[in-house]
């Protein structure tokens, strides 16, 4: 990876975008020199995707862009885009301006990136291949559309030497890529505030979703991922998105884990809220406390696996406290119990995706670097350097199945079930920061906009 400079005061406001991002384009075209050599050809030519039509139906599923697309560009809502890029020449831009009276046309690209591109506007996707190098022998499809590819002619499709090298640098995070990052915690803060107000009003998890939506300013299909709006026992459902319509009689708990998009890039943030004082606002307010104590772990030369271990611990030590496992912490471990309340990850890289890419990878050329077998749903397990962004998300869940299992166990004896039984209907509690790791600190983007 190419040496990035310091972080400047300019970098850290959206108002920055247009300084920044020069020098963010300037570091893909190293990348992409390097993928070229390493592939030994002229050229990558990335398209942005297609409309997908529903099955025996005229209407399309929502587009998602390529996010090697949207990497270089923030262009992330129209099909049939294409670039070409080698590193050395200017970028060139296809950009799909059909004619159409039945859809919005996107307007011709005159925002602040649109200079460091060579443009030409496309008006039928099918008449790309003018604008392609003739000679695709040497040149890299990167994209979804194999079949596309190969009727254009294209031989190298999206290459794994070249794949890997790109997933692996997209975790060190260039100023303008920061910039938008916390633009998007910025959004999504102000979400996670009005479905807190939403939750308080006694709304139903459909309509507290729509206060967020409405906070956010962006609807289901712009959000980076589906939001997970949760009262009472839906809390203990992990990746829950069916969203009652109607109000519980009584509500006693709220997960919301809940993102944001800006120029393509995700926040991903969680808080859970009890109504109550009791055992299950302390059980938030200390999961509080483990988060923060996993985000000041994070440092260059740290090993993310080690982060989510020292959670692990954690996680026993409160099972034991509350009285939930009367057994010592270490025990808790050691016999795997903490898996039943704690059965995922602490966290993932963040940044074009929500779980971005090249997690369980060693080097720039994909060695395998899987979860440990004690913890087959880590995310990663990179180690720590600048410039990565991260989430840090310890959860504690009352999930019925699991607790079934370990009911069923010959650890049942080590549980008072009764506690257990008392905290079902809360569901269970994530909280979730995202987090920048700098060379000498950590930047908690969350928490810094006054989410705690």
């Amino acid at each position: 990876m190419t040496p990035l400079a310091p972080l400047t005061p300019a970098s850290l406001t959206p108002a920055s975008l247009a300084q920044t991002y020069p020098q963010h384009i300037s570091e893909l075209q190293s990348r992409t020199r390097e993928a070229m050599q390493r592939e030994s050809i002229d050229g990558l030519i990335i398209h942005s995707g297609q409309s997908k039509r529903l099955f025996l139906d005229d209407n399309h599923y929502p587009f998602k862009v390529n996010p090697q697309f949207k990497a270089w560009l923030p262009v992330i809502d129209n099909p049939n885009c294409w670039l070409i890029v080698n590193g050395v020449d200017k970028p060139k831009l296809v950009f799909y301006r059909p004619k159409d009276f039945w859809h919005k046309v996107p307007d011709e690209p005159n925002d602040f990136w649109a200079e460091q591109f060579d443009i030409v506007l496309l008006t039928q996707a099918g008449a790309v291949e003018k604008h392609l190098p003739f000679d695709k022998s040497k040149y890299a499809y990167i994209g979804e559309y194999v079949d596309v590819a190969k009727a254009l002619g294209f031989e190298l499709v999206n290459p794994d030497r070249v794949m890997h090298y790109f997933h692996y640098q997209r975790a060190y995070k260039t100023d303008y890529e920061l910039v938008c990052m916390r633009e998007a915690n910025r959004i999504a803060v102000g979400g996670h505030h009005a479905a807190k107000i939403a939750f308080e009003q006694g709304l139903s998890e459909f309509d507290i979703n729509l206060a967020y939506l409405c906070a956010v300013r962006q609807g289901d299909n712009q959000v980076p991922y589906h939001n997970i709006v949760a009262l009472n026992e839906n809390a203990s459902i992990l990746h829950y998105t069916n969203l009652d319509t109607d109000a519980p009689p009584q509500t006693r708990s709220f997960l919301i884990d809940a993102g944001a998009t800006f120029n393509g890039y995700a926040a991903d943030i969680t808080r859970t809220y009890a109504r109550e004082n009791g055992v299950f606002a302390d059980l938030v307010e200390s999961m509080h406390s483990i988060t923060q104590q996993c985000v000041d772990e994070l440092k260059p030369g740290v090993s993310y696996v080690k982060i989510h271990s020292a959670a692990y611990q954690q996680i026993a030590a409160l099972l034991c406290d509350v009285g939930i496992v009367n057994l010592a912490p270490n025990d808790v471990v050691e016999t795997g119990i903490v898996s039943t309340f704690f059965p995922h990850g602490i966290g993932h890289l963040l940044g074009l995706q929500v779980h971005d890419v090249a997690g369980h990878v060693s080097d720039d050329r994909g060695t395998p670097n899987p979860a440990p077998e004690a913890h087959p749903f880590l995310r990663n397990t990179r180690i720590i350097e600048a410039r990565q962004v991260f989430t840090i998300e310890p959860g504690l869940y009352f999930v019925n199945s699991l607790l079934a299992d370990l009911k069923s166990s010959e650890h049942s004896k080590y549980i008072n079930w009764n506690v257990v039984d008392s905290l079902r209907p809360f569901g269970g509690i994530r909280i979730e920061d995202n987090v920048i790791v700098h060379r000498d600190k950590n930047e908690n983007m969350t928490r810094e906009l006054n989410l705690n």
